[in-house]
């Protein structure tokens, strides 16, 4: 029983994904800085693929 689980499973892992090619995993960006005179500024970004999208806080 255990054997036939684990080839099911095997057989779903590898059926995901067969018929596109490979994308590029989510990646993130976080940063903060500080100014002079103190002042406190921060950037998030997430981008996947050729889709990137930003936000600066300032």
């Amino acid at each position: 029983m255990k054997h036939a689980l684990c080839l099911i499973a095997l057989l779903g892992v590898a059926a995901c994904g067969v018929d596109g090619e490979p994308e590029r995993p989510i990646s993130t960006n976080v940063g903060i800085s500080v100014g002079s005179g103190g002042h406190v500024g921060g950037t998030i970004g997430v981008s996947r693929g050729p889709l990137s999208v930003g936000v600066g806080i300032f």
